[in-house]
């Protein structure tokens, strides 16, 4: 990475600026900058284009202001993705990853696991995801809502994902 972040390291206008409406008490401000011009020389798989996002945060009551830059690669191309797909493609995943590390964290208390050894933490969060994602599968209006009613009855965890005799026969 620090090929990449040394081809941006003068980064002149970006190729796409997205503010959005202040929320949570603070605006956001973020800029991407792209490149196919490493491709050939990274050493990486199926290189489509490389990028730089900057985002600046404003709190609205302080007036304080904090940036951050992050650095990425991407197997689509520039005809695939524009910058501001680019953008917006960034912002999903993290959406996506901050939903279910807070589904998690609410439901299981994941922050205060004592599960500290070997594989154990990474193997009971894999556990934990896939529980989350079957339960999200069946579009459930509340994760939480239904893992309390699963929870401690095993019939009712099979009857849910249709394991069992009696949610296998054919209706009639």
């Amino acid at each position: 990475m620090e090929d990449v972040s040394f081809w941006f390291q003068d980064r002149k206008h970006p190729d796409f600026i997205q503010c959005d409406p202040p929320d949570h008490g603070r605006i956001e401000i973020r800029k991407i900058w792209t490149t196919s011009e490493l491709n050939n020389y990274l050493d990486f798989p199926h290189v489509g284009q490389v990028f730089a996002i900057e985002r600046e945060f404003i709190n609205k009551k302080t007036g304080k202001s904090s940036r951050e830059i992050a650095y990425g690669i991407t197997s689509r191309t520039a005809e695939e993705a524009s910058p501001e797909r680019l953008l917006n493609i960034n912002r999903g995943h993290w959406a996506i990853e901050n939903s279910c590390h807070y589904i998690i964290d609410w439901n299981y208390d994941e922050d205060r696991s004592r599960i500290r050894t070997g594989h154990g933490p990474e193997n009971i969060t894999r556990l934990r995801r896939f529980a989350v994602g079957v339960i999200k599968s069946k579009k459930v209006s509340s994760v939480a809502q239904k893992m309390r009613e699963l929870t401690r009855n095993v019939r009712l965890v099979f009857d849910y994902l249709r394991m069992s005799a009696n949610t296998c026969r054919k209706k009639v």
